[in-house]
C-alpha cells in the first residue's frame, strides 16, 4: 500500500460497444452500451454512503462517463489523471484478436510467452503501464486523499493492484475485473470485491 492511503476502491468502466464486439480499445474509445450505463449506475448506488474522500479517473471517454455517474452518487468531483489511461495497444487498437492474427501473425502467441514485458506495436507493455500506475497512486496520495475511488480500466487496474498489494507480475496478470466488479484494497493488504448484483456482500479474494 502507498503511504498515506488507508483504503482504495477500484472500479472499471462499464461495458462498451467495442467490449461487446471483442475489439481491443487500448487508448482508443467507444461508447458505453445501455448495459454499461446500468452497470455504472448500480456500482455508484452501491458505493453511496461509503467513506470515499476523493474520486480519480482516467481521461478516456468510457472511464469519464462511468466516473460521472459515481460522482453524482458520492457528491464528489472527478479529478482526472492521465497516468490512469489504459495500456496503449498501438497499431492493434480497434481490432479483434482474429483481425490481429491476420495482420500480425504470431503476435498473440509472442504476447502469451511474456505478457508483462510484451509491447504492442507502436504501443505499451504492462511493464510500461506498471510505472504509470505507481506514479498515479503516488500523485493520489500526495493530494491527501486517504480513501479514494479510482475509475479506470482492467489492464491498468491490474498494475494498480500490483502496486497496492505488492503482487508479482504473474499474480497481478491473473486477476480479472468484470465491468460490474468493484475492488476494495484495505491498508492491511486485503483485496475485497463486490458487485451490485450481490448486494453489499464483500468477498475477500486475496
Amino acid at each position: 500500500m502507498i503511504a498515506g492511503l488507508a483504503q482504495v476502491w477500484l472500479a472499471r468502466h462499464g461495458e462498451t460497444e467495442w467490449n461487446r464486439a471483442g475489439r481491443r480499445q487500448g487508448q482508443l474509445d467507444s461508447a458505453l452500451t445501455p448495459e454499461g450505463i446500468e452497470q455504472s449506475r448500480c456500482g455508484a448506488e452501491l458505493l453511496a454512503g461509503q467513506p470515499i474522500d476523493a474520486l480519480f479517473a482516467s481521461p478516456q471517454g468510457r472511464a469519464m462517463a462511468t466516473a460521472r455517474l459515481f460522482a453524482q452518487a458520492l457528491g464528489q468531483s472527478v479529478r482526472v489523471l492521465d497516468d490512469l489511461r489504459e495500456v496503449d495497444h498501438g497499431e492493434v487498437a480497434g481490432r479483434t484478436d482474429t483481425e490481429i492474427e491476420v495482420a500480425y501473425p504470431e503476435l498473440i502467441a509472442r504476447r502469451r510467452r511474456d505478457k508483462y514485458r510484451f509491447r504492442f506495436p507502436g504501443g505499451e507493455s504492462y511493464a510500461d503501464a506498471d510505472r504509470r500506475s505507481t506514479a498515479a497512486l503516488a500523485l493520489i496520495a500526495a493530494t491527501g486523499a486517504a480513501r479514494p475511488l479510482i475509475v479506470s480500466h482492467e489492464m491498468i487496474g491490474r498494475m494498480l493492484l500490483r502496486t497496492l498489494l505488492d503482487l508479482t507480475p504473474a499474480d497481478a496478470l491473473a486477476l480479472r475485473q468484470e465491468h460490474s466488479t468493484i475492488f476494495r484494497v484495505d491498508v492491511c493488504g486485503d483485496l475485497v470485491q463486490t458487485r451490485p448484483d450481490r448486494a453489499a456482500r464483500l468477498h475477500k479474494i486475496v
